[in-house]
């Protein structure tokens, strides 16, 4: 009787070790995924915001552009300030992030789609905060992503991997949306749309999710009470104002980017405003890439979030001067690479910086969606600001009270206590 082979045995892969590959090729699918998506909400707001809705406006009413377009984008800025939060309460408490993502790209296409087909101020306003309400669905979710699934010690990366998607969005929307300016904007609403749902089905398709434990329903008062929790954090309130502040000065200049070329910038002979900015567009979207990657790297490698956060806000505010000591094309590209390399810096540390003053982790897309406030918020205000502004001390006052107010927002920085 022959004695049984003897073969040497593998030796079993041990869980924490099968975990941690596991881990891996989540993030590695993860992380393009995040640009993608980001890039995909940044060509609906830029390539819509800066050019086809102040050009559909101006086609609807040219006498009052500045007014009528200061309305349609404060009312629609409340419905996001609305929507966010609450889709993000929603989605934590059915923990899922997957569905709320698809379901908000989807639901963004059918919006465009009216908003494209509007002819009158009340319902381009009425389609626009259809647009807000179901992109901010979209945004709270994938917002929830990064504190939900990134470790700790790679929530720079992530963050600069979201922050990436900022520029290059940006740009691409921007260019895209010129091409079919004056005669074809329907068309490029519809364009816009189909690039968001198409995003929203290719990251619900690669990403995939592990259900979250489903809290128990928590009544309307608890769930407000549980959003005043939430700023009486010192430090997530101290990140609060920043990020308001920051945005407030930003969106008051850059949502009249178009009119402010219009009438205020002297440009090349032969250079049409929509030109103007769809060539700006990319050398924005290059410096503010570059600043995202070296910023949310650097933040890693020293572990200090709060100094580059405090000097790139101040950046920010330095750069808004240059269009009033040089109000032609050149003061408008010095300003465009400043900026650009400002803001980039701003939001790949920043983001990570409001990672780490999370109030409850268990929560983390409600306490995100409170903090998207501070992102939707100054959209409500910057319009009608800006409009009173250019009204009564023109673009020059504009430029300059929108870099007192991102200096304000660098400085709240300084208070935090919990993150160097």
């Amino acid at each position: 009787m022959n004695a049984p082979d003897a073969r040497p045995t593998a030796p079993a892969t041990p869980e924490p070790a099968r975990a941690a590959a596991s881990d891996r090729r989540s993030l590695f699918r993860l992380m393009p995924m995040l640009t993608v998506a980001n890039a995909a909400m940044y060509m609906v707001y830029m390539g819509i915001g800066a050019v086809l809705l102040p050009i559909q406006v101006e086609l609807v009413d040219p006498a009052d552009k500045v007014a009528n377009f200061g309305l349609v984008s404060g009312v629609s800025a409340i419905f996001a300030t609305l929507f966010n939060p609450l889709a993000g309460l929603l989605s934590d408490r059915s923990g899922r992030r997957n569905p709320w993502i698809l379901g908000g790209g989807l639901a963004a296409l059918g919006a465009l789609a009216l908003l494209g087909a509007a002819r009158t101020v009340l319902l381009v306003t009425i389609g626009w905060c259809l647009v807000q309400a179901m992109m901010n669905i979209y945004q709270a979710a994938l917002t929830a992503v990064v504190p939900d699934r990134v470790p700790v010690e790679r929530r720079g990366l992530a963050s600069a991997m979201v922050g990436i998607g900022t520029p290059i969005g940006s740009a691409v929307g921007i260019s895209v949306a010129a091409l079919f300016v004056p005669h074809d904007v329907p068309m490029g609403y519809l364009v816009m749309g189909a690039v968001i749902a198409g995003a929203a089905v290719l990251f619900t398709a690669i990403v995939r999710e592990e259900r979250r434990p489903v809290a128990p329903p928590e009544p309307l008062r608890g769930q407000l009470a549980a959003f005043a929790r939430t700023l009486r954090s010192h430090d997530f309130r101290w990140v609060f104002i920043g990020r308001f502040l920051m945005m407030l000065g930003f969106f008051s200049v850059s949502l009249f980017q178009l009119y402010i070329l219009q009438d205020h910038i002297k440009l090349p002979p032969g250079t049409s405003p929509t030109e103007a900015v769809a060539f700006i567009a990319p050398i924005d979207a290059v410096c503010t890439l570059l600043a995202t990657i070296l910023g949310g790297l650097l933040s890693d490698r020293i572990g200090r979030r709060k100094p580059m956060v405090l000097l790139s806000s101040a950046l920010a505010g330095v750069a808004m001067l240059v269009p009033v000591v040089k109000p032609d094309w050149t003061g408008m590209l010095i300003f465009t690479v400043i900026s650009g390399l400002a803001f980039g810096c701003y939001m790949a540390v920043d983001t990570a910086l409001v990672t780490l003053v999370l109030p409850s982790a268990d929560d983390a897309a409600r306490d995100m969606g409170v903090l998207n406030i501070a992102n939707a918020g100054p959209q409500i205000l910057a319009p009608f600001m800006a409009s009173l502004l250019v009204g009564s001390v023109g673009y020059d006052g504009l430029y300059i009270t929108a870099a007192a107010i991102t200096m304000l927002g660098a400085a709240s920085v300084i208070p935090i206590k919990k993150v160097r």
